[in-house]
């Protein structure tokens, strides 16, 4: 399964977890949105482009 993170801020803890977790089992790509200047096409072509979207 391909999991794709979207943070808008920055990674909390409990995130960090999750994403850490989900890895070891799973394709993960992370976004944030406040580091990376992303074109919001390339984040819709990513969104669509997994199985799982999960938007912190």
């Amino acid at each position: 399964m391909k999991v794709l993170h979207i943070i808008n801020d920055k990674p909390t803890e409990l995130s960090k977890k999750i994403i850490d977790t989900q890895s070891k089992a799973h394709e993960v790509k992370v976004i944030e949105l406040s580091k990376k200047t992303v074109s919001y096409e390339k984040i819709v072509d990513e969104i669509f482009s997994h199985d799982k979207v999960i938007s912190w």
